[in-house]
């Protein structure tokens, strides 16, 4: 039997901490990975209160609406794009946080923002949205109404016209269902 010396099993010790380390790392990449389908990148809203903003465009069936139109109600703006990934993420929730809550006195108003209207409908058709999608080829809701320059923006407009919530970013259901249906309630 031979023996090895401390400097023959120095490199020895220095392979077996490295492997060590790269399988520590391994394990720590997997554990994220599967965490972070159960993590919620929703931002979380701001809390605001300003008067909501003059704002008059077609919808995706050529009808004229403006905000005004919605007084009374617990209205959700929300400014977006169909080549915006958050976008097209949060729509399925906000479709979903609609249906549940149309009969409630609140409606989103989707303010799409610049895309040419054909990509919109095809868009609102491969979505499936029921609530009111408003076309905005000029940018007035990002540039003149709400100013913001972010996609998507959205902000939650109280029965009296007043804005009380503002997203920058994407919306979850949690998100929604932890600070809007408090809105709708009030002044039922």
């Amino acid at each position: 039997m031979t023996e090895t010396s401390p400097r023959q099993s120095l490199p020895l010790l220095f392979l077996g901490l490295g492997l060590a380390l790269i399988l520590a790392a391994l394990y720590s990449l997997l554990v994220l990975q599967k965490n972070s389908s159960q993590t919620d990148f929703s931002t979380v809203p701001a809390q605001v209160n300003f008067a909501a903003p003059e704002l008059t465009l077609t919808d995706s069936k050529g009808v004229t609406h403006s905000l005004a139109d919605y007084h009374g109600q617990v209205v959700l703006v929300n400014l977006w794009a169909t080549w915006c990934p958050p976008c097209k993420e949060e729509m399925p929730t906000l479709q979903t946080f609609y249906n549940k809550h149309v009969d409630q006195g609140f409606t989103i108003v989707a303010v799409n923002d610049g895309d040419p209207a054909a990509d919109v409908l095809q868009f609102v058709k491969d979505y499936q949205l029921s609530f009111p999608v408003w076309i905005d080829p000029t940018y007035i809701a990002t540039n003149q109404a709400f100013k913001t320059a972010n996609l998507p923006s959205s902000y939650v407009i109280d029965r009296n016209g007043t804005v009380r919530l503002m997203w920058v970013g994407g919306i979850s259901r949690k998100m929604l269902d932890k600070y809007v249906p408090a809105i709708i309630s009030e002044n039922q």
